[in-house]
């Protein structure tokens, strides 16, 4: 049994407000007990904002996958729409007959489609309001293109046909650009864990010579007389995680922009970059 967007809706706020009250208590509990330990009070508040946002992106980033899954599958769509109506099918009829298909995320909205046209909506206005609930702008210009031929009497077999063919070349310009993209990809990975191996080496080599010099420029409110080494070093590490932390969340969004073309993309690797640089650079502190 499917579970319908409602339910998915309702579990999401769910989880979203246990994620929340999960991550609003473990800050709670970090200000009360590791307010004096800098790294361990770092991390841990970089736990609770990780798990206050996650599910938020979980969310965004499934709607996300969706209205990509239907772009993919809506010249498929087509094809086969056009092929019913070539078999001497109205459109409704050839509406009716492709939902018997799986297009995957793409199948509620050609059965909705579908039900329209049964109750009498014209066939005009059921495109357009297809193409807006689609979300999707590459959808929406093929549906207004045929929306427009078929008003102004136009064979609206061939419009689709031509309108299929344009959809399929962009999705293979699509393939092209993230297979090219994917070397930028790696290049950005690449150059991520290098300056994480930078930071590291500061913080195991420089550490000990920084710790003489005048900390103001970095924020730290007492001079290096009235700080022991210790303290210094943990300021210097606090200074350090930060970098790490900022550095993978722009990272990931210009990586994710380059290679898919979207910022939500994006998200993802910055979220495993910034995760992965603050675990890499906590656990290369026990050694």
């Amino acid at each position: 049994m499917k579970i319908g967007k409602w339910e998915i809706e309702q579990r999401m706020f769910i989880l979203i407000v246990l994620s929340s009250f999960a991550a609003a208590s473990i800050a709670i509990v970090n200000f009360v007990i590791f307010t004096e330990k800098a790294l361990l009070f770092s991390i841990t508040n970089i736990l609770a904002i990780f798990i206050a946002i996650f599910p938020i992106f979980i969310f965004k980033y499934m709607d996300y996958a969706r209205g990509k899954e239907v772009e993919e599958m809506f010249p498929v769509f087509l094809r086969d729409f056009i092929e019913s109506i070539r078999g001497g099918m109205t459109v409704p009829h050839a509406m009716k007959s492709v939902t018997k298909n799986d297009y995957k995320a793409l199948t509620p909205h050609i059965k909705k489609m579908a039900a329209q046209m049964d109750w009498g909506i014209p066939a005009d206005k059921v495109l357009m309001k297809f193409g807006r609930n689609t979300k999707s702008k590459l959808i929406m210009r093929v549906i207004s293109s045929v929306v427009e031929s078929h008003n102004f009497g136009g064979n609206l077999t061939d419009t689709f046909e031509a309108l299929s063919n344009t959809a399929l070349e962009v999705d293979r310009l699509r393939a092209e650009r993230r297979l090219y993209m994917n070397s930028q990809l790696m290049t950005g990975y690449i150059i991520f864990f290098v300056f994480l191996a930078v930071i590291i080496g500061m913080e195991k080599y420089l550490i000990p010579v920084m710790t003489t010099a005048n900390p103001g420029s970095l924020g730290l409110t007492q001079s290096p007389a009235a700080m022991s080494q210790e303290a210094l070093a943990a300021e210097y590490k606090k200074v350090f995680l930060n970098l790490i932390i900022i550095q993978g969340l722009f990272s990931g969004i210009t990586v994710g922009k380059m290679s898919e073309g979207s910022m939500m993309s994006g998200v993802k690797h910055s979220l495993f970059m910034a995760f992965a640089g603050a675990l890499v650079y906590s656990v290369s502190g026990f050694f």
